[in-house]
């Protein structure tokens, strides 16, 4: 469901920009990056914070 989310963000951003998400879990932290890539937006930084979240910079392909 996290990623169908992302989809709909990054579906309505004009290409190049950049979409910060925060993660909970390890399945989100995993498979974001991944299928982003993988649909041609680019990783530009990954985060982990001490409060067990995750910070993952795309910009949009």
């Amino acid at each position: 469901m996290t990623f169908v989310r992302t989809r709909l963000a990054l579906d309505r951003m004009p290409i190049g920009s950049t979409l910060l998400l925060r993660l909970r879990g390890d399945e989100p932290r995993r498979n974001i990056p991944q299928t982003a890539a993988e649909q041609g937006h680019a990783v530009l930084g990954q985060q982990e914070l001490g409060d067990g979240t995750t910070l993952l910079l795309l910009r949009k392909g």
